[in-house]
């Protein structure tokens, strides 16, 4: 298998090319669709409550993400603290919300790609990456000449801007968006993201542009590609049949999704008349088939889901 992209990017001087255009996004900052319009680089902070250093909550080898990216060792996760979604029903509500992690240098974060590298991890995954682009590349110009060498995932929630996308054309090998809601009301009401859809259907058919499907090595270890996750929710809330039938249409019915199970109450959610609750074996069960009929052929699911009962 080829070797991650980025390393030709750094060889051939593109990478520091690439820092200044995100550099210069942070100026004003318009990373993400918020376009907060904060000057990051002189530390102001906008929605995502991050200033000219990157946050992180957690790093480590996790078994928890999908199979093609854990393989034995598994995924070499980074937790950056807080979001440009900020859903009220988020599952890292403390890191998300709440902010929780320190600041550190780009030194700190290549330090820590190449631990989790050492370890075995099969890849280097981001989580909520958007809003700290620029020093994700900061210190990949650190890190690569110290020998990292494995596949970087781009693990977001599907509100991304394409002029950062852009930015990373050939950095990230593998990008998992979440595609989570194809009403906008909904995305409204739950992320203060009225125009969620329509951003997050450009940007996944942006990410499948530069990576297209997912490719596997012969271990089973995905090396390049676009997995798309998609969480169920109660009473059908997401879209998931519309959903399913844009990837499947507008996408590929080739592509790699994800559908969820483990939709719970959590923060704002709490108490909430629509999503107050957890689903029921037969909500989700009702999504898979969705998937099925949309003919999307590679599916990551559960045959018998967690899921025994409502809350």
């Amino acid at each position: 298998m080829a070797q991650p992209s980025y390393l030709d990017l750094h060889r051939n001087g593109i990478l520091r090319q690439r820092l200044d255009k995100a550099l210069a996004l942070m100026e004003s900052c318009r990373l993400c669709p918020r376009r907060c319009g904060v000057n990051r680089l002189v530390d102001e902070k906008g929605l995502c409550r991050t200033g000219r250093k990157a946050r992180i909550a957690s790093y480590n080898a996790h078994f928890g993400e999908e199979t093609p990216l854990v393989g034995r060792y598994g995924s070499g996760t980074i937790f950056i603290s807080s979001c440009n979604l900020l859903c009220g029903f988020c599952q890292n509500f403390e890191i998300s919300h709440f902010n929780e992690g320190v600041e550190i240098e780009p030194s700190q974060m290549a330090a820590i790609m190449l631990e989790l590298q050492d370890r075995g991890c099969h890849n280097i995954n981001f989580v909520t990456p958007t809003h700290v682009v620029p020093q994700i590349i900061e210190a990949l110009l650190e890190a690569v000449p110290l020998g990292l060498n494995v596949p970087l995932v781009y693990n977001c929630g599907g509100y991304e801007s394409l002029e950062t996308l852009k930015i990373l054309d050939g950095i990230f090998d593998i990008y998992m968006p979440d595609f989570k809601f194809w009403e906008d009301r909904w995305a409204e009401k739950y992320c203060k993201t009225g125009d969620y859809r329509e951003t997050a259907a450009l940007a996944i058919k942006e990410m499948h542009r530069q990576v297209g499907e997912l490719v596997l090595d012969a271990e089973g270890i995905a090396v390049k590609g676009l997995i798309v996750r998609h969480l169920v929710m109660p009473g059908a809330m997401a879209g998931t049949a519309e959903i399913m039938a844009f990837i499947a249409s507008e996408i590929s019915p080739e592509s790699y999704v994800n559908i969820m199970d483990q939709y719970r109450p959590c923060g704002e959610a709490l108490g909430d008349d629509m999503i107050g609750r957890r689903l029921t074996a037969s909500e989700y069960m009702e999504a898979v088939d969705a998937a099925k009929k949309a003919g999307l052929k590679r599916l990551d699911k559960r045959d018998r889901p967690r899921i025994i009962f409502s809350l």
